[in-house]
């Protein structure tokens, strides 16, 4: 029950980290704070989004480069109780890894959970066999040796993460946290993803899309930061706004606005604009808005019908059934 699981009725949705010897740190840093943590700033009966936990095929872990050794957490038992499993990653990419491990992995995926893999987890996912014709991403750097070893997957090299419904992989370090909260997000709505995002201090929304790589070479003339005309153009979601109107607020030409977004973002003008009127009609939606021309009018989309479609690409939902599952009466 990947989707939608862990809403406020029933037990909390089981997040698992399965570690293994040399183990990257900060991944599953990632993982703990966005998983882990009791939330009270969301109010009572959403302290806890939810149950997350541990677990190894030792009783001792040494991470990656020696850092330090991970003791007093499950064996891989815990994982074939976990609802979602994120898998180990390494920086040893050439490295098999653990049978034990690999088959834990295919445990959950046959009883129909939700596998995440942050970076090289990608890896460990593919060696056991369960992203043969799926999606996925991994590190850029790895890109080549990936592709040569796990021909049968369909690697995206250069976007920030892929989810592939019940398989969702990340490309690199930072962008773990953007998967984790796009699966926050996934679970339980866009004003909760904001909440943990804000708690984080961390952009809110990063679309999977994006570009990994975002060169940044040094100016002959400093530029200006974006910062002021997205400030900007956020406050305006629900007027009529276009990439020339964006541009003349930077005070540049459409072309280079996009040269800039392209630079900055890894993304495009527009497409940035669609994302955050979207993630605006999704947070209304969620306050219990229920008059699909007001959600449109107001996010600044339009028409119901150009709602309802985006709706269904982002989410998989409809307007209705969004506000159904993550809106006030929720369950």
């Amino acid at each position: 029950m990947p989707q939608g699981s862990s809403q406020s009725a029933g037990p909390p949705h089981r997040v698992v980290v399965i570690v293994d010897a040399n183990s990257n740190p900060f991944e599953l840093g990632c993982a703990s704070e966005v998983f882990g943590l009791r939330r009270p700033e969301l109010g009572a009966g959403r302290e806890r989004l939810y149950d997350f936990g541990l677990c190894s095929p030792e009783p001792e872990t040494v991470m990656r480069d020696g850092f330090f050794t991970l003791t007093g957490v499950r064996g891989l038992e815990a994982a074939d109780g976990a609802d979602t499993v994120i898998v180990p990653n390494r920086p040893d990419v050439a490295v098999p890894r653990r049978p034990a491990v690999l088959d834990a992995i295919r445990r959950a995926h046959a009883r129909g959970a939700r596998l995440i893999g942050f970076c090289s987890g990608a890896f460990t996912l593919a060696e056991a066999g369960v992203l043969d014709g799926r999606r996925a991403t991994a590190h850029w750097q790895w890109a080549d040796a990936f592709r040569a070893r796990f021909p049968a997957v369909r690697l995206e090299e250069d976007v920030l993460f892929v989810d592939d419904g019940d398989i969702l992989t990340a490309a690199g370090s930072a962008a773990a946290l953007d998967l984790g909260l796009h699966v926050v997000r996934r679970d339980h709505g866009a004003e909760i993803a904001s909440a943990v995002s804000r708690r984080l201090v961390f952009a809110a929304h990063r679309d999977g899309g994006q570009r990994q790589f975002i060169e940044r070479p040094v100016p002959a003339i400093p530029d200006e930061s974006l910062a002021p005309v997205l400030a900007w153009a956020q406050g305006r979601l629900d007027r009529p706004l276009s990439v020339a109107d964006l541009a003349a607020r930077a005070a540049v030409s459409p072309a280079t606005l996009h040269r800039r977004f392209r630079a900055e973002l890894g993304t495009t003008p527009l497409a940035w604009l669609t994302g955050e009127r979207v993630t605006l009609a999704r947070r209304l939606l969620e306050r219990g808005e229920a008059r699909l021309d007001v959600v449109a009018r107001a996010s600044g989309l339009g028409t119901a019908a150009h709602l309802r479609g985006l709706m269904r690409r982002e989410t998989g939902l409809s307007p209705s059934e969004y506000r159904q599952r993550f809106g006030p009466d929720g369950s």
